[in-house]
Parts: structure tokens; sequence; C-alpha cells
């Protein structure tokens, strides 16, 4: 006769169980062959033998790392997908147990001399990221990394700073980014950037400029990086201009963090905004980038403009209307007559 807790159990994996991962029938299943316990260590090891993430990020390493220098050295060749070693077939049993325990006392040698040290290659920032803020990073990302593009579906994402912190970076959503595996643990090697004058440009300010310096009443929405104020001339009702507070001339000179809080602040004053006027049914974001685009300030600053039905008399084209001859659609034979 079946006991009620397997009853139960048995019903919960069936019929209640709602996976986002493996995670749950993993963890019961290490329980149920631990008598009912197990460390959280082995729990995490059995999670790693299903990341096929993991065996293919250690595959690359094989290939590229001790592969490669082996091979160098004359003591592995590789066919295809396997490796041999040289002349194993000359060994004897014992010498074969015997060249093992000297890759243990090599192995143990290095780690109790590295320790933690030793992985940490694969924390590329330290510090706990929480759940939430690795969702948020990853859904900004559309779930795909944002260096090679590749979906989360065919390679695990990590959550990474932009800036490390020991360099500075701060522990802010905008400072994150969601890469791949194989992008994230290629990331140090390729990049030499100096981030501790990075994040001392970000301090940059220009006594002259009006947007250096604005006064804390001014500012409706701030982040770490950037502020939000309202156009003092606006082309509609509540227009707002999203400014890094670092004086900086061009959007194509921000960093990412920068253009990650300008993003952040422009999705949220545009809540904020149709909120507050439920006539707002478009909107308008541009750029005036250099002194021919228009620019008279020369301190970067994202126009948000409320548009409202019947605010002009025909809106089509909308930005095209900055060369106002090209704002209505003209094909292109037309245009070369």
């Amino acid at each position: 006769m079946p006991s009620k807790t397997f009853k139960s159990l048995s019903d919960f994996i069936q019929k209640k169980m709602r996976m986002s991962h493996i995670y749950q029938p993993v963890m019961l299943m290490e329980l149920l062959k631990g008598c009912g316990k197990s460390k959280i260590k082995k729990i995490a090891k059995k999670f790693l033998q299903h990341d096929l993430s993991q065996i293919e990020y250690y595959e690359q390493i094989t290939k590229s790392m001790p592969g490669k220098v082996l091979k160098s050295h004359g003591w592995v060749e590789k066919e295809g997908e396997e490796y041999q070693l040289t002349d194993f077939e000359k060994l004897s049993g014992s010498e074969v147990k015997e060249l093992i325990d000297l890759c243990q006392v090599k192995l143990k040698n290095y780690l109790d001399d590295r320790g933690k040290k030793a992985f940490s290659h694969r924390k590329k920032s330290s510090g706990i990221i929480s759940g939430t803020v690795k969702y948020e990073v990853l859904k900004n990302a559309k779930f795909r990394c944002e260096l090679c593009g590749i979906s989360a579906d065919k390679k695990a994402l990590e959550v990474d700073h932009i800036i490390p912190r020991n360099k500075g970076g701060f522990d802010d959503i905008t400072n994150f980014q969601a890469l791949c595996y194989s992008c994230n643990s290629m990331k140090r090697d390729r990049d030499d950037t100096d981030f501790r004058e990075v994040v001392a440009s970000y301090k940059n300010r220009d006594d002259s400029c009006p947007f250096c310096s604005f006064k804390k009443s001014d500012i409706i929405d701030s982040e770490e990086l950037a502020v939000t104020v309202r156009d003092q001339y606006p082309v509609t009702p509540l227009h707002s201009l999203i400014i890094p507070k670092r004086h900086v001339g061009s959007y194509f000179e921000l960093g990412r963090p920068e253009v990650n809080t300008c993003n952040l602040l422009l999705e949220r004053q545009k809540d904020i905004i149709q909120k507050k006027d439920s006539s707002v049914t478009g909107f308008n974001i541009g750029i005036n980038d250099g002194p021919d685009a228009g620019q008279s300030i020369h301190h970067l600053h994202v126009h948000l403009i409320p548009r409202r039905h019947g605010d002009i008399e025909n809106p089509r084209g909308g930005v095209r209307g900055v060369i106002p001859a090209k704002q209505k659609y003209v094909k292109k034979e037309n245009l070369e007559k």
C-alpha cells in the first residue's frame, strides 16, 4: 500500500510541479537518493552535470589551453573530437597509476597555493547580483548576448558588470550587461581598457555649461549618470530632456552605462507622462548631434516630446521634418528628376 507521503509527492511531481528550469526534479532526486538529506554543494554539482553550457565552455578550454599546450610538447594528438596520449600503450598499469598520483600531487599543490583564486576568471565581478536585477538585465537585453547577439535558447547568458567593481563600477542595473558564457569568459582577455579613467571621466563638468549645473528643484528624475528635466522651451506640454551628468557633446561619445541610464530614464519618463496626461498618444525621441544637426548647447541631451492626436494637421513623417521639404514621403525616382 503506497504511503500518504508517496501519493502526495507523486501527485506534486506529475500534476503540480511548474518548471522554469531543471532545478526542482534534480534537487528532489538528490534528496531521495541521500535518504532525505543532501548538502547544498552536492545538489549544486548535480545541477552542473545537466548544464550543457558549462560543458561547452570547458570543451573550448580543453581545445584552446591544455590540449594546445600538451600537443606542442608532443604528449597528445587530436583526431576529430578525441585526444590520445602519445605512446600510452607502452605504459604498464603501475606506471599509469604512479603518473596519476604525480598529477594529483601537482594539482593539490596548485590549489593549495592559489585557493579560490584558481577559478577567479569565472567570476568577472565581485558581489552578489540579485535575481530580480538579473531578470531585468536579461529582459532589457531581449534574452540575447549584448556582444554577439546569440539567443539564451542557444547559449546560457550571464549578467556581468560592464565596469568592474574593483575598477570603480557600481552595482546598478545600468552597469550590468547580458553576455553569453563564451563572450563573458573571453571579455577579460580581449579588453585592456583602464576603467579607472572611464569612471573618473563621469565626473567631468563644465562651469560654463547650463546642463552641467541644474538646481535640485529643476530635476524631476535622476540616476547615477543622468538626470531628467523639463525643457524650458517646450515643443508640447511635458516636453522633457534626458541629460547625462558628464559634460559630453555627442551621443557617440557615451559609454554603455550612460546609454543604459538614458534609456532607463526615457522609459520611466514616458510612463510618468502617460499617467499624468491620458491624451498623450505618441512620442518623438530625438537628439541634435552637432551644430549642423541643430545642436545649440554642446552637452548631449535627448528630447522626449509627447504627442497628442491632432496637435498638428499632418504628423506623417515625424522626425523627417528636421528638413521640412523631406517630411513628406517622396519616391526615390521622383527625387532624381
